[in-house]
């Protein structure tokens, strides 16, 4: 058994089965995931995990030291690159967010995000997919956290996003083998 919303693609098999609820930790992991999860905004996440490759070599693998030094040149490559999202709120966002992160001690995001993290034992699988909420209150606090420390495009359904892919929370279904693989 796997969660329904894994089952449409090869591709969502594979995310759900090797990645989605796994803890991720790391400045440069997390602020790809962030800048992702931001992308997705709007729209389907497959249409992001299948252009995540190009997503990775347009913006330098997401280090945020690299990111944080792109060019106003840099920016154009990015809005002209149909490889990825080409939406200048969302890039320009990404950009910004390195910015802000560079600025910031190695681990600081990492830290910040996990703070976050609600106690597992007072979550109880969810049974349907109508159990998954798309907001929470560690999801509204991790966001006003994020934007005031500057960051943008994070609001609370985009931080429980990160959460869940994350492995902050563990949103696969009660009965989903890959919660019991862990």
């Amino acid at each position: 058994m796997r969660c329904p919303w894994a089952l449409s693609t090869d591709d969502y098999v594979a995310y759900h089965d090797e990645e989605w609820g796994r803890p991720v930790h790391g400045d440069d992991a997390l602020f790809e995931r962030v800048s992702l999860e931001a992308f997705q905004s709007g729209l389907s996440w497959i249409t992001i995990l299948r252009r995540r490759p190009t997503f990775r070599t347009a913006f330098a693998g997401f280090r945020v030291e690299k990111v944080a030094a792109f060019t106003d040149a840099d920016r154009e490559r990015l809005l002209a690159d149909p490889g990825i999202i080409r939406n200048r709120a969302k890039i320009d966002a990404t950009l910004a967010n390195a910015r802000v992160l560079a600025d910031w001690a190695e681990g600081e995001l990492d830290e910040l995000i996990w703070s976050h993290a609600p106690d597992p034992a007072g979550r109880p699988a969810p049974r349907t997919l109508a159990d998954v909420p798309a907001v929470t209150p560690e999801s509204a606090a991790l966001s006003k956290a994020l934007k005031k420390r500057g960051l943008r495009f994070v609001g609370p359904t985009t931080a429980y996003a990160l959460m869940q892919a994350c492995g902050l929370v563990d949103d696969h279904l009660a009965d989903c083998a890959a919660r019991t693989a862990r």
